[in-house]
């Protein structure tokens, strides 16, 4: 890692990783079926390796896995208690799958937050959660309601810092407003096959103001107000280091480009992917979220490299398939 990368959630947490691990797969999957020995040994297992490289933020959702990720992960926990002080612990709440109630929906009423938070502490066997992210934004938000509760939750200790999760400018403005504590990170989505979010800052003068709903300036808007920027989907389930479909020309070639510096850095095509994130000067949060040991420490490799400015440039212009403006 850049040792002069500034992360702002390091503030709070010193010790912080710049690779995060995201808990989505663990618990045995999307189904009903029970947690296995099975499921609790490799939660142990990735715990372990994650630990061992570095990486001390996990990241959940209480609906991952529909709650077996957090479950499987609070049994890790009861095995290896002493490791709580050296975690830094964050879940997400406000996606609703769809129930006998009604549909996926977005839920930020105080009812259902304070249902989440308390439910994703008994799962994962803590007292407290070291932060909690609004997952997606909800459209029928009353904010007086969600920031008083998130507020309370601040208090009663049961959540330390707040971020969002999806959310534009205007969104975090308005939730600040309210907000006793800083939101302190967003989690969008961020990678060489999802870059929407970097070309709209290098196209301003163009007609395309707004990408995918993220407004130009997020990138300077999050560092003018030391808001962390964690990547979901950072390798793009794979797709960014191998092509396992038919894709598009330009799509090889920059899988091909990826490799070709994984031999000249000496490292994986995970870790060149995960470094071009890691590249930009705001310290961008990449989130991994593989099951697989080997790959975790192929990702792990990222930490110790820097990308040159005309490499970071390559892989820029693979991945837009064009060259820059």
């Amino acid at each position: 890692m850049n040792q002069n990368t500034k992360l702002p959630i390091r503030s709070q947490f010193p010790a912080a990783s710049q690779l995060i691990y995201g808990c989505m797969g663990l618990g045995g999957g999307w189904n009903n079926n029970s947690i296995t020995r099975s499921d609790v040994r490799q939660t142990v297992e990735i715990i372990d390796t994650a630990l061992e490289n570095n990486i001390n933020i996990f990241d959940h959702a209480d609906m991952y896995t529909f709650g077996k990720a957090e479950q499987v992960f609070g049994q890790a926990l009861k095995q290896q208690p002493a490791l709580r002080e050296s975690m830094f612990i964050q879940s997400k709440c406000g996606i609703r799958l769809a129930d006998a109630n009604g549909p996926k929906r977005y839920d930020f009423s105080s009812n259902w937050i304070i249902h989440s938070v308390n439910n994703s502490l008994k799962q994962l066997n803590i007292e407290y959660l070291d932060m909690l992210l609004l997952h997606r934004p909800d459209p029928l938000m009353v904010i007086e309601e969600t920031a008083d509760t998130l507020n309370n939750l601040a208090k009663a200790g049961k959540v330390r810092h707040f971020g969002v999760s999806n959310m534009h400018q205007g969104q975090i403005r308005l939730l600040q407003s309210q907000l006793n504590k800083p939101i302190v990170v967003n989690q969008i989505e961020m990678s060489l096959a999802h870059h929407d979010w970097l070309d709209n800052g290098i196209t301003s003068g163009g007609k395309n103001t707004k990408v995918n709903g993220f407004d130009t300036g997020l990138l300077e808007f999050s560092q003018l107000h030391s808001i962390q920027l964690q990547a979901w989907g950072s390798l793009a389930q794979g797709s960014v280091v191998h092509c396992s479909k038919p894709v598009a020309q330009h799509h090889r070639l920059l899988v091909d480009q990826v490799k070709t510096l994984a031999a000249e850095y000496q490292t994986s095509s995970e870790a060149i992917a995960l470094a071009w994130l890691m590249r930009m000067p705001m310290g961008i949060q990449p989130i991994i979220g593989t099951t697989k040991i080997s790959r975790i420490k192929d990702c792990c490799k990222a930490q110790s490299i820097t990308l040159s400015r005309e490499h970071w440039y390559q892989l820029y212009e693979a991945a837009r398939g064009a060259e820059i403006p």
